[in-house]
């Protein structure tokens, strides 16, 4: 085949639909992670909540990444456009009103209502928005790609949402230097409305849209008590939240770690290490550990991130944080590509779609429970004692790591003797 040939059947397997959807979300996710890099020092410094940001901030990701599993209740009832374009609409208006609590104009409406609630439900709301995309990118890129070239659409779609998480905190960096920290949010409510406005110009609905299963409500709750009633699937999954847990914590606790203790401003530089990293060492990594079971790759991609804290705590440098965030990134990209596949495979016969619905539960379990340490540690050892805080983030990754072959061991599905 001539390479010609190779660059036709390239292009006549993707539709121009799977390029606008890939287009919106890399924006999304810039927008999503410039907001992402600045939201704890914001509602630290500008809004005043010492001691909760964390836990509001890990509340907001941890909606992001549960509620999809209802989303795609109202994707199917009401199509891919119009559910992304009223993501991109409450996105703007939530993100904005994110960033109201820390302007001038907007102190005498958030002091009536209260900082604390005005933050979560201004949070809650944006999320609730948040949560209607993956559903609607994700769906697209399965109906806009041929056999062939499905797998080539994913990895397409994730290097895609890594490229905004990579760029998103840099361009945040800037606009918080030159505008102020409260102009991110406004910068990732304009960009959430040119979205919205792309969304109703150029997005078309998928086609064959009848080919996906209708879901409802009721059957999202029946599918939810399938899921938590299977022990095996559920205690993996608790386990598994413990490496998405220490994730977190470089938009939760590395921003003031940089301020106070490495007299780093430009925090942001550091959240953008492991997407970056990410970007380049996904592919090199699976071919690496194809050979490893799943469990064996999972495990010790939790031991490399799991040492990376331990870095960041014994050399209290610029670098060697850097170093450290992508030590933790060489950690993702051991394990998270096997992770899916290992969801497939707990997946009892006829049950797959409904058990990888619930692939993203383990990264909201991480996200609140990071909140929440995050603040007691911030609060507790950030002044005193910081390289205490990162030895028990650590230790953290080093008891789930031991809990993934103590599963092993004693839950995991054994290979059938032939």
């Amino acid at each position: 085949m001539s390479i010609a040939q190779r660059i036709s059947e390239f292009r006549s397997g993707f539709s121009s639909t799977f390029w606008i959807a890939n287009t919106l979300e890399l924006f999304e996710r810039l927008a999503f992670y410039g907001a992402k890099a600045v939201l704890v020092t914001f509602l630290l410094e500008k809004v005043g909540l010492v001691n909760e940001a964390a836990t509001l901030a890990g509340i907001f990701s941890a909606l992001i990444y549960a509620l999809p599993i209802l989303a795609g209740v109202l994707v199917d009832r009401y199509g891919f456009k119009k559910t992304l374009a009223t993501c991109f609409l409450i996105f703007c208006v939530g993100y904005f009103l994110i960033g109201m609590a820390g302007m001038q104009f907007g102190e005498e409406i958030v002091n009536a209502i209260g900082k604390r609630t005005y933050t979560l439900v201004v949070l809650i709301l944006t999320a609730i928005g948040g949560s209607l995309i993956k559903p609607c990118i994700v769906g697209t890129v399965a109906k806009t790609t041929t056999q062939q070239t499905k797998s080539l659409g994913y990895s397409i779609y994730y290097t895609l949402v890594n490229i905004g998480g990579a760029i998103g905190p840099i361009i945040a960096l800037v606009i918080r230097e030159n505008l102020g920290i409260e102009s991110v949010l406004i910068m990732s409510s304009v960009t959430s409305f040119l979205l919205f406005i792309g969304t109703l110009m150029f997005f078309k609905e998928p086609e064959d849209l009848t080919a996906i299963e209708t879901r409802t409500f009721s059957k999202v709750f029946r599918d939810m008590l399938l899921v938590f009633a299977n022990f095996r699937f559920m205690t993996f999954l608790i386990i598994y939240s413990g490496f998405w847990l220490m994730f977190w914590q470089i938009f939760y606790l590395v921003p003031q770690y940089g301020i106070k203790v490495l007299d780093f401003h430009k925090f942001e530089l550091l959240e953008a290490v492991d997407a970056i990293c990410i970007i380049f060492l996904t592919v090199p990594m699976a071919f690496v550990v194809k050979k490893l079971k799943p469990i064996a790759a999972m495990s010790l991609g939790f031991v490399f991130a799991s040492f990376s804290w331990i870095i960041m705590g014994a050399i209290p440098t610029v670098t060697a944080t850097i170093v450290a965030i992508a030590m933790f990134a060489l950690g993702e990209a051991t394990q998270a590509p096997r992770f899916y596949e290992y969801v497939a495979s707990l997946a009892p016969k006829g049950q797959m779609g409904t058990f990888m619905g619930f692939a993203f539960l383990p990264v909201a379990i991480g996200s609140f429970s990071a909140g929440v340490i995050a603040d007691w540690l911030r609060t507790t050892y950030l002044d005193s004692n910081p390289a205490l805080m990162w030895y028990i983030v650590a230790s953290i990754g080093f008891v789930s790591t031991l809990l993934m072959v103590l599963y092993n061991i004693f839950l995991a599905p054994k290979p059938v003797s032939t």
